[in-house]
């Protein structure tokens, strides 16, 4: 950026508006398009290595259950009995030996989702096991990872969403991930979901808020823009030992992946898929970590971390080690998303600058936009924000 900074440049710097973090309209339109009509990930399908094991995820609502049926299919439903909506697992993970029970008036289900009977028959009509079956979700794998949506939406599938990383990813081998037996985490956040994308969309703050993946990396990482609905983030680690003794340990004792290249073998990469998706990919392992509002104020984060195959115990102290970071650095970004949760309310808070090296912030405030060009302008009155942005949209986001 030269030193000639001119109004119009000072302008397209700018991120979203304070309101956008507050207003309880714009929350709900962003659950029903990003997160009820965009693909969410439940899983990996070696996170349900039997038939009947079953994993169940909640977000903005609503209730999946994802489940390996008997021919070995992965499917995934609806957690929602169809005599009256009580779910039909009520643990987030589990196995059902041949069928599903559901725990309020006993109607039963195949584990292919077919109705197999209601309990006392005799007081219903007949139901037609396909029809009164759980309610299917839409649902696609890639890398043997599992995605739902809950509604159809605009994206295509994850497949084509991810295509451009495919040369690159496949010398990792994700279909053949493991469950490393922690399962999925869960934690609250007291902030507007935007606000924990738009501190882990950069890296600008690393050096000041993050010692342990300064020491790993120094400069050497970058951000790439969002494209097309993904992002890209890599870094290579610094030459020499480390600083902290945990990434000093982890770059002495992390062993040399054959299938990566010498960057790839020393190096972190991350891929971020539009809404609310990133994916960690290390030669130790892979994390994937995801949020859903519940509230302005309230935000789930949930995760898991996944190792590969034939892993050794050298390889598994590296996973380790590479965990004990991550988790540091998550502890560190709470507090900066907390603050910056708490600007939105401030007087004196004008919305946000980016610099060149926030051009993860600036491009995916630009995804935003294309879907809610109300954002590019005042509040709404309370009541109109639905018709107001679908105004714009009809008009190419202009007045």
């Amino acid at each position: 950026m030269d030193g000639n900074r001119t109004d119009q440049n000072i302008a397209s710097r700018r991120g979203l508006p304070a309101w956008s973090y507050t207003s309880p309209e714009l929350l709900d339109a962003e659950k029903e398009l990003l997160f009820r009509r965009h693909w969410q990930l439940v899983c990996h399908v070696n996170d349900l290595p039997d038939a009947g094991d079953y994993l169940t995820m909640d977000m903005v609502g609503e209730r999946a259950l994802v489940i390996r049926g008997k021919d070995g299919r992965v499917r995934a439903f609806h957690n929602l009995c169809r005599h009256r909506g009580s779910r039909v697992v009520a643990d987030d993970k589990g196995r059902c030996k041949s069928v599903l029970v559901c725990p309020f008036h006993g109607w039963v289900y195949n584990l292919d989702g077919t109705l197999r009977g209601a309990s006392q028959p005799d007081s219903l009509p007949a139901l037609d096991p396909d029809e009164w079956g759980l309610k299917p979700l839409e649902t696609d794998l890639w890398n043997g990872f599992v995605f739902v949506r809950f509604k159809p939406g605009p994206q295509p599938p994850v497949s084509q969403i991810m295509a451009r990383f495919d040369a690159e990813l496949a010398p990792y081998g994700l279909t053949g991930l493991q469950p490393d037996g922690a399962g999925f985490w869960q934690t609250e956040v007291a902030a507007n979901w935007k606000c924990i994308r738009d501190v882990d969309n950069e890296g600008y703050h690393v050096p000041m808020a993050h010692p342990g993946l300064h020491d790993l990396f120094g400069d050497n990482y970058y951000d790439e823009p969002f494209s097309e609905g993904t992002s890209r983030s890599f870094a290579t680690f610094r030459p020499g030992p480390g600083r902290l003794w945990s990434v000093d340990a982890y770059k002495a004792i992390l062993p040399e992946v054959a299938a990566l290249d010498p960057d790839h073998n020393r190096g972190w990469l991350y891929i971020g898929m539009f809404p609310n998706l990133v994916f960690g990919i290390y030669p130790d392992s892979v994390i994937a970590y995801q949020e859903f509002p519940v509230e302005n104020g309230r935000t789930i984060q949930r995760g898991a971390c996944y190792r590969y195959p034939n892993e050794d115990r050298q390889m598994r102290l590296a996973r380790y080690l590479s965990g004990r970071i991550d988790r540091i650095t998550s502890k560190e970004d709470e507090q900066l998303i907390e603050w910056c949760w708490e600007a939105s309310f401030s007087s004196g808070f004008d919305g946000v600058l980016l610099s060149d090296l926030e051009i993860g912030v600036k491009s995916y405030h630009d995804e935003l936009r294309a879907l809610f060009p109300v954002l590019n302008h005042r509040e709404p009155e309370p009541g109109t924000l639905t018709a107001r942005n679908a105004e714009l949209l009809a008009r190419g986001g202009e007045d």
